[in-house]
Formats: structure tokens, C-alpha cells, sequence
């Protein structure tokens, strides 16, 4: 595997725990939330941050896979500054 794989991989998965744990707590913060709406969400976005890390380590273009990581840092850096 290319080192630029397990770069792009790594950022992905730091930036997709970082939303994952932004999503938890969005669910966690709703009204008339049950508990095991928060395991769901934590559940889904561990999934899909699962299937997006494999997709970057063995398939996606260069481009592609540095855009999504990219995307993914712009993402959480908004996400966690607004206020």
C-alpha cells in the first residue's frame, strides 16, 4: 500500500471520528430523544466512516480520495467553530 494511502486514510479517520462524536451529540441534544437514538447515530456514522476509509485505503483515485479528506477537514473545522 502507498504511503499516501495510509496518510489520507489516517487524516480521514481522525476528521470522521470528529464528526461521528459531532453526531452523537447533535442526536443527544434533540427533543424527545430515546437513549438508543444516540447508539444509532454513533452506530451509522462509524459505519459509513468504516466503508469511506476502506473506499480511500484500497480503491479511490489520489484526487478523489484527498478531496474527501479535505472535505471532511473543512467540515469538521466549521462545524466545531460555529457558534
Amino acid at each position: 500500500m502507498e504511503t499516501w494511502r495510509i496518510v489520507a486514510t489516517s487524516a480521514f479517520l481522525v476528521g470522521g471520528l470528529v464528526m461521528v462524536l459531532v453526531g452523537m451529540a447533535q442526536a443527544r441534544d434533540r427533543k424527545g430523544v430515546r437513549p438508543g437514538d444516540v447508539r444509532r447515530a454513533a452506530l451509522i456514522g462509524l459505519v459509513v466512516v468504516a466503508v469511506v476509509a476502506v473506499l480511500i485505503a484500497y480503491l479511490l483515485p489520489s484526487v478523489v480520495a484527498w478531496g474527501v479528506v479535505g472535505a471532511t477537514a473543512l467540515a469538521v473545522v466549521f462545524i466545531t467553530m460555529w457558534d
